[in-house]
């Protein structure tokens, strides 16, 4: 009995601390070590207080780091809205805002909230640079032959030995290697879609792809997202007759971050195999995981080869690489084909390059550090904007990825408040640009794959005033 009134009493004043802000969201909570010496009590009675501030979501583990104050804890503001399903109303091109912000991607004096791009000072661009000069020395012609078709078979070998996530499922022979996620993407539609062709995509959705979708002639229909469980496949239903293709993000969707449950990518694999319908899956972010373990993508639950699984090292390790890949089942040969009349091959270096990084544990220690500072970043970011932004605000809560979605009051047009946020140094991508229809105009996505400072919190704590000044 005393040990239990012990751990509780220590879960009770670490609780007070965090409901009054003395630990804040995202505040490192000091050690079990540390607390057992602070309180003279076992180690197990401090892991049975940290226990009971789990259960009620006041803190949260994070492997190899520690505990830390959980950004449930104390939220303030609520999860954004769910949009409507939009088959056939009028579009509105948003390419005039995506010009417009990728127009400031070489102005270094500008804070980048808007790009989807991760700040150098998280990459391992030393070693990457070391790993260069090991490929050139050791590769045939230095790198500089044609490589087969298919890709580079050493990245092809280590992303089937990387790929745990499914179990051995895939082989060396199941994968093509690709110029990034979005080539991957595109091949994998120029297989699957002819002009004309409707596919379904979440909404909002990565600009990327209606740009693609635009580019080929393809109709679209914007299914509605749930900002945390992803696409509503009771939409989806009651569409499918009508749609050739998929394109879905289900683990940590851009912008959303949303992450869709096991039992929802099975039952959505399940359902596009019935009526043969290609789910062509951005994977893009399942490596960035916040939680315990990778969740795993819809391509775990293909038994028929519909589903075709793309991904790239773009966001994690080496944007400018442009080394992406597809493992695109029955449409492998097809893809093989498509491929070779656009590029003939993809550059063998940078392949060789990542190749290396994978096959001795690197890049597995990279991304370590990489899902834990982002992670951080992910709860500093909330903190500031529910610091500083109007009380009505909404934000994501991601579980993994890079990104934050913020529903600001139904007045604010973000694309106008873009044009002031610029004019004082700082960039966001205004909500327009992840949708073909006039919507998402009071929402906004704040990228926090960066070098978290005090400048970066007043450059939040200056977007937000901008935003109360909007009001």
């Amino acid at each position: 009995m005393a040990k239990e009134v012990l751990y509780i009493k220590i879960a009770h004043i670490i609780q007070e601390q965090i409901l009054s802000e003395t630990l804040k969201i995202g505040d490192k909570l000091p050690s079990i070590r540390a607390l057992q010496k602070l309180y003279n009590v076992s180690i197990n009675t401090v892991k049975q207080a940290f226990l009971e501030l789990e259960s009620k979501s006041l803190i949260e583990s994070r492997p190899k780091s520690g505990f830390y104050v959980s950004n449930t804890s104390n939220r303030k503001f609520s999860i954004p809205s769910m949009n409507k399903l939009k088959v056939s109303e009028t579009q509105k091109s948003p390419d005039d805002l995506i010009t417009k912000v990728f127009d400031t991607f070489a102005d270094k004096s500008i804070t980048q909230f808007s790009l989807g791009v991760p700040h150098k000072s998280l990459l391992p661009i030393a070693k990457l640079n070391k790993g260069i000069i090991k490929a050139m020395r050791n590769m045939e012609e230095s790198g500089t032959d044609y490589n087969l078709v298919q890709g580079n078979l050493n990245l092809r070998r280590n992303l089937a030995k990387w790929s745990l996530v499914l179990e051995g499922k895939l082989t060396e022979d199941d994968f093509v290697t690709t110029s990034g996620a979005m080539n991957a993407i595109y091949s994998c539609l120029m297989v699957s879609t002819q002009r004309g062709d409707t596919i379904a995509i979440e909404s909002p959705v990565y600009f990327g792809i209606l740009q693609i979708a635009k580019s080929m002639g393809l109709n679209v229909i914007e299914l509605p997202t749930h900002p945390t469980t992803g696409v509503d496949l009771e939409a989806l239903k009651k569409v499918i007759p009508k749609i050739k293709a998929c394109c879905f993000m289900s683990n940590f969707s851009n912008p959303l971050g949303s992450l869709m449950p096991d039992e929802n990518k099975k039952e959505l694999v399940e359902l596009l195999t019935y009526h043969n319908i290609p789910l062509i899956e951005d994977d893009l972010y399942g490596n960035l995981f916040f939680g315990a373990a990778r969740p795993k993508p819809c391509k775990y639950y293909d038994e028929a080869g519909i589903v075709m699984w793309c991904g790239s090292v773009s966001k994690t390790l080496a944007p400018g690489y442009r080394v992406g890949w597809v493992a695109p089942g029955q449409f492998k040969e097809k893809i093989i084909r498509q491929k070779l009349v656009q590029t003939i091959s993809t550059p063998s270096l940078y392949q060789e390059v990542v190749a290396d990084f994978m096959e001795f544990g690197r890049y597995d220690h990279h991304l370590r550090n990489f899902r834990h500072t982002l992670h951080t970043n992910c709860l500093h970011f909330q903190r500031a904007v529910e610091d500083y932004f109007p009380e009505n605000t909404k934000i994501s809560q991601p579980q993994g990825g890079s990104f934050l979605w913020l529903e600001l009051d139904k007045n604010i047009d973000t694309a106008s408040l873009y044009d002031i946020a610029i004019k004082q140094k700082i960039s966001f991508a205004p909500g327009r640009i992840f949708t073909q229809h006039d919507q998402y105009n009071n929402c906004m996505r704040l990228n926090f794959a960066l070098e978290w400072n005090e400048k970066l919190n007043n450059d939040i704590k200056r977007l937000g005033t901008i935003v109360k000044n909007a009001l």
